[in-house]
């Protein structure tokens, strides 16, 4: 009898053995779901970060262009009002004039 209860746990110890391989085994293609899932999420963000570096790159790009053309223009300015102090002075007294007379309207 003690064989035979030898035998049973022998067949048992088996049988569970066999069960675990067996849920491994089902369990293989759910980790390779999310091993796919989590790459895919790896290469959105890959992808979301390369959109926002070249956003940022084109933000940093034109303000350095609007950053040379408010240059270009204060220099433009500042060339016309030596040329034409006289007339500058006038344009400054009437865009103040008309300023203060829209501002006193409020």
């Amino acid at each position: 009898m003690a064989a035979r209860k030898g035998t049973s746990a022998s067949e048992k110890a088996d049988t569970a053995a066999q069960k675990a391989h067996e849920a491994i085994e089902k369990a293989k293609p759910a980790d390779d779901v999310v091993r796919r899932a989590a790459n895919a999420a790896h290469e959105g963000v890959d992808r979301a970060a390369d959109y926002a570096t070249h956003a940022a790159e084109s933000l940093s790009e034109r303000g350095h262009q609007l950053k040379q053309k408010e240059e270009e223009w204060v220099g433009k300015v500042n060339d016309y009002v030596q040329k034409n102090p006289v007339t500058a002075l006038g344009i400054a007294v009437a865009g103040g004039f008309l300023i203060s007379r829209i501002l006193s309207n409020r």
